[in-house]
């Protein structure tokens, strides 16, 4: 009869026993040895919800188990799955997010490359709630790594089965069960610098019931990841800019002038009309400003990269429980909850401000007419109020600034996130044969955001706009103090500012003008839902079995800034507020329909109706053939269906600051259409018939981001064969430790949605032929006072459902386990060669092909050996990232081909050895990135950058060479 401990033991014999869906672990021979021996009961595999007891995946499924999780001594689970081929470069980590004005330091999956959204994660076969406001994208910070039993990777087309989002395919992370005692395990590590200090601590515990009907497990678990700063690199620790972006030659991409300093320094930069100020390094005043230095005065500018952060500091706190009781023997109750508090800390240079932020025309006064008396800024430089000039006619001095505010401090945030999760549910067999189960899941993520080094842009106008108290207008008696003009801010505490060197800012004046921004979200999810799997009656190759069921689900998401930071007159993005919800009811039927013996149908279909885009259906239909014991053949081809997420949808213009651009005016001769704009005629008129951009033309870019709430949902579609090869049961002495996957995959998303690319913009603007995008680009204007004319301000994008979004490959996967020389080896390779990869920006557009670009390299593979030998173990994990390419469409700008302008392979070697001191007790110590490979050059300019790091930091190891050492206790 049904019992759950039987089940779930079932479960794990059968995923061994139909390696064809999996990778095998280094005691599966012995599994499988055992598995012959016992009678499998049904078991349900990711890929599908029907049970039985020889049903495999219908499309290609990866696992990786706890024991790759121990030997790989990771902190959180996305730095083990990003080894594997399948996964693209994830859109946030904790080395790439330093910059996000929020979600920062989250950690999320993408598979083939396809985008966070389109990759469903679950936990136990559940949705699990997101982690960043308005997404489906899963925080993997919040799930414990050493409480994962497995994780089932399943690539392809998968929402027929699970629904929305699995267009790329499913990631269902499997929790421990049946564990029963403690388990203790404490970790320390940092890196060959002296930093990315990381401590973990973990403990589980296990229980039954007396009477074996009931069981629980705990687990805490504790983790602090400490930061990595660019100053303590070499390769990131000064700014530096590529070369190629002044010589307009490819040959000069990976060379870097050095230094690269910003124009916009801690102690000022001041321009009267015919003078340019700062102070020097003994904060005196001199007249005349170089930011990188020109042979006659030193380097004036600013050093970002002092300030930047690599990889962000993240500590966490996590605690999980699990437990069911069996009401009969049939019958069983369950819950899972979960709860995580993550802590993530950015911090980047001080904020770039100017005059130009404040004064719309740019222009300070420096004198003040009251009652007839002219007033001086009493904190202007004699010789700088001398050098002014009347710009603007009103017969008072004015002049403009620009200045690093050190004063008020870095910049930066705080962002503490919790996130709740709890499912209960009931499940058991009905009928003698018929299983069930019924589920309620609520997850709610909440994050509570300070960011620090902004300011209140209408109190340093008040505080700029200061006198001497001569008339003694705040009636205090003294004469001689400064004082701000405007009565009212003085009366709500207004303090004059002085921005005039090194250190001038009071901490009374930066305590007035600072402003924090404040951001806080929430996101909740709520799903109701059942399952019922079966087999409906006997045809004559077996039993037609089926499952079907429903779920309800609901998404609310709310992310607010505080109102200076929506309106950006805190200085920063302009960043409104988002709220959005959506809710959908979904149905489906899957069967599987033995045809004869040996080859079998499978189909399944899922209808869902939706409140945003209405009704919506996903399908599909795959065949399996096993000619001989050690040869099967695949195929299923799927539609999948995703609708647009809360962001998509309702997210109003939000400011950015792209890099890695190339203005296609600048380009030698200036094309024709970029001539239609005055500011680059004008441009090009003041710099002797060139047009010409200035470095805070080149770090000044901006740009608006927008949803689209007419959007429709998208539909992919994908092909998958596969050859699955097992030839222990061939006879063949030589490769019966063996086993081999082969399949080929196309997915193919019509109604793609994305947002356009703004190089793809600016290209297509000017010289694509296509002058709607002109739209979305805005040129500096001619101005008096303007000497950046034509220079680009901002460049919008926005979201749409585009013409299509494709890729096609291979994957192939190998293992090996063998008794050599008195132990245990075991081998895995998972190789995945990306043919081809397209996006459409908009209807009717070229495609931007991707494949082979940086971040989404033709051929990777992951190599993972392991040898046991008695006590002892030693694990190696090769990771291989070929050969690529710059984005094609950058490249363009250069006359350059695409793939024309590469990077070499690089390859990231992991080791492990653990020693079994007794029954209880073990301990490891391991090296990761063993060869201290630097990454690859990607220089500030390039497209791939991550700020700070010089390279990118999502696909490349950022941080070098690092060790840990730990211990684990079972009792």
């Amino acid at each position: 009869m049904f019992s759950k401990s039987n089940i779930y033991k079932s479960i794990k014999l059968g995923l061994v026993a139909s390696f064809s869906v999996g990778t095998l672990t280094a005691t599966s021979t012995a599994v499988a040895q055992e598995s012959e021996a016992e009678t499998l009961e049904k078991i349900e595999v990711t890929g599908s919800r029907i049970r039985s007891a020889s049903l495999s995946s219908p499309s290609p499924l990866q696992i990786v188990n706890a024991s790759d999780i121990d030997a790989s001594g990771i902190a959180n689970i996305q730095d083990l799955l990003l080894e594997n081929p399948t996964f693209g470069t994830p859109a946030i980590s904790r080395t790439n997010s330093n910059f996000s004005t929020s979600s920062a330091g989250i950690a999320t999956v993408d598979l083939r490359n396809l985008g966070t959204a389109r990759t469903l994660v679950l936990v136990n076969g559940r949705r699990y709630v997101a982690g960043q406001p308005g997404s489906s994208a899963v925080d993997l910070n919040t799930i414990p790594a050493q409480f994962i039993e497995r994780v089932e990777i399943l690539t392809g087309g998968a929402s027929s089965v699970y629904g929305s989002d699995a267009v790329a395919g499913v990631v269902n992370l499997v929790l421990k069960d049946d564990f029963e005692g403690v388990e203790v395990e404490a970790q320390y590590g940092q890196s060959a610098e002296g930093d990315n200090t990381q401590r973990q601590f973990n403990i589980t515990s296990g229980l039954s019931s007396d009477d074996g009907r009931g069981k629980m497990m705990f687990h805490l678990a504790y983790s602090d990841q400490g930061s990595v700063f660019s100053r303590d690199r070499d390769r990131s620790d000064t700014d530096i800019i590529s070369e190629a972006l002044f010589s307009g030659d490819p040959a000069d991409f990976f060379t870097a002038r050095e230094p690269f300093f910003s124009s916009f320094p801690p102690q000022g930069r001041f321009d009267t009309g015919d003078s340019r100020f700062t102070f020097d390094s003994n904060n005196q005043l001199q007249n005349g400003f170089s930011t990188n230095g020109d042979g006659t005065i030193g380097p004036d500018g600013f050093n970002r990269n002092g300030s930047r952060t690599i990889a962000i500091p993240t500590e966490r706190y996590l605690f999980s429980a699990k437990g069911d009781y069996e009401l009969n023997e049939n019958h069983s109750v369950f819950f899972e909850g979960t709860y995580a508090s993550t802590q993530t800390t950015t911090e980047l240079e001080p904020f770039p401000f100017a005059s130009d932020d404040i004064y719309e025309d740019g222009r300070v006064p420096m004198q003040f007419e009251l009652d007839g008396v002219i007033y001086n800024n009493p904190f202007v430089p004699a010789e700088i109020l001398d050098a002014g000039a009347d710009s603007n006619g009103d017969g008072l001095n004015d002049f403009f600034f620009a200045k690093r505010l050190s004063d008020i401090g870095n910049r930066g945030n705080t962002a503490e996130r919790d996130t709740y999760r709890f499912s209960v549910g009931l499940e058991g067999v009905v009928f003698e044969d018929w299983f069930y189960d019924f589920y309620y899941v609520y997850g709610q993520t909440n994050e509570s955001q300070v960011s620090n080094g902004l300011v209140n842009v209408q109190n340093f106008r008040y505080a700029l706009e200061a006198i001497t108290d001569t008339p003694d207008l705040d009636g205090d008696g003294i004469t001689d103090e400064a004082i701000c003009l405007d009565a009212t801010a003085r009366s709500f505490g207004c303090v004059p500012i002085n921005i005039f060197g090194n250190g001038a800012i009071t901490p009374e004046a930066a305590n007035y003008v600072s402003a924090p921004s404040l951001l806080i979200t929430s996101l909740q999810q709520e799903i109701v839902g059942g399952n019922i799997t079966g087999d409906l009656f006997e045809l004559p190759a077996g039993p037609l079995g089926i499952a079907a069921g429903f779920e309800y689900r609901e998404e609310k998401s709310r992310d607010q800034f505080d109102p200076l930071q929506q309106a950006g007159l805190n200085a920063g993005n302009a960043i409104p507020a988002t709220f959005g919800e959506f809710d959908v009811t979904e149905f489906y039927l899957e069967a599987n329909v033995p045809i004869i013996d040996t080859l079998g149908l499978r189909a399944a279909i899922r209808a869902s109706d939706y409140s945003t885009v209405g009704s919506t259906t996903s399908w599909n239909v795959g065949f399996e053939w096993e000619p001989t014991d050690w040869l099967k053949l695949r195929a299923i081809e799927a539609q999948s269906t995703r609708a647009p997420n809360i962001n998509e949808l309702f997210s109003p213009p939000s400011q950015t600051f792209p890099s890695g651009l190339n203005d296609p005016c600048a380009a030698t001769p200036t094309p024709a259409s970029c001539l239609a704009d005055p500011g680059v005629v004008q441009n090009i008129e003041d710099n002797g018939g060139v047009f010409t951009l200035s470095q805070s033309d080149l770090q000044g870019i901006s740009g608006f981001n927008r949803g689209n709430p007419n959007l429709t949902e998208e539909v992919g579609r994908s092909t998958t064969i596969g050859v699955v090869i097992s030839p222990e049961d061939s006879g063949i002495a030589v490769v019966e430790d063996m086993s081999f996957t082969i399949d080929y995959f196309n997915i193919e998303i019509e109604d793609a949605i994305v947002s356009t690319p703004r190089q793809f913009i600016l290209d297509q603007c000017y010289g694509g032929g296509d002058t709607q995008f002109c739209d979305f680009i805005t040129r500096r204007p001619v101005a008096a006072g303007n000497n950046n004319a034509g220079s680009l301000e901002f460049i919008d994008s926005a979201v749409s459902n585009s013409g299509g979004l494709s890729t096609e490959g291979i994957d192939v996967t190998t293992t090996y386990s063998s008794e050599v020389g008195g132990g245990n080896l075991r081998a895995r390779l998972a190789y995945t060669y990306a043919i081809d990869g397209e996006i459409i920006s908009l209807p009717g557009s070229e495609p931007d092909p991707f494949v082979g670009e940086l971040g989404a390299a033709e051929h990777r593979w992951n190599l993972n050996v392991g040898y046991e030998i008695g006590d002892i173990g030693v694990n190696l994990s090769t990771t291989y990232i070929g050969e690529s390419a710059l984005d094609d469409q950058f490249l363009a700008g250069f006359d350059v081909p695409p793939e024309g302008v590469t990077v070499d392979a690089e390859i990231y070697v992991d080791a492990q050895v653990n020693y079994q001191i007794n029954d209880a007790f073990e301990v490891y110590g391991g090296v990761d990135n063993l060869l201290d490979n630097d990454p690859p050059p990607i220089i500030t300019g390039l497209p791939g950058n991550s700020t700070g790091t010089e390279t990118d930091a999502g696909t490349y190891d950022a941080i070098g060479q690092r060790w840990y050492v730990g211990f684990r206790g079972r009792f």
